[in-house]
């Protein structure tokens, strides 16, 4: 059970602060659409191949169950964060959407430190892309047909 907490004067009220680095504003995004699923084989290869290249083992990437942040360039040590990298934007998805390890994109954004890098939304998009080999002009393309979300319960 949660106690509420007793303040009396602004000075005793707990402070909440944000993460260095944990939110990154966008000054530019673009939805993607239609979102670009990926199927499992190509999600958990795009997963892998962004670990192998983390920001904090020489690579500019850094993965999570959200999407894929690119960097300018590794991170000094996980203990010293970021140190002088700068983050240029993301790629963000659903995972498991629409089935299980599936990855679906839906939108990429970019940092104003990648704006004065000249980084855009499709540079960043690119690059996360490129990680598995799918080109961004035929990515669509060359993707299946997502299945459906529940086969089971699909009315006729």
């Amino acid at each position: 059970m949660v106690q509420p907490i007793a303040a009396s004067t602004p000075s005793t009220i707990p402070q909440v602060r944000l993460k260095a680095n944990a939110v990154a504003v966008p000054a530019l995004a673009s939805n993607v659409r239609p979102a670009l699923v990926l199927a499992e084989r190509e999600s958990r290869q795009l997963i892998e191949t962004a670990k192998q290249h983390d920001i904090t083992m020489g690579g500019i990437f850094c993965v999570s169950p959200t999407g894929i942040q690119v960097w300018d360039r590794p991170w000094l040590s996980p203990e010293q964060g970021p140190g002088e990298s700068v983050h240029l934007g993301s790629v963000d998805w659903t995972y498991d959407t629409p089935v299980k390890h599936y990855v679906t994109i839906y939108r990429a954004m970019v940092t104003e430190n990648g704006i004065a890098s000249g980084e855009t939304t499709l540079s960043v998009l690119t690059k996360v892309l490129g990680l598995t080999g799918i080109p961004i002009d035929g990515a669509r393309i060359s993707m299946p047909a997502p299945p459906p979300r529940d086969p089971f319960r699909r009315r006729i």
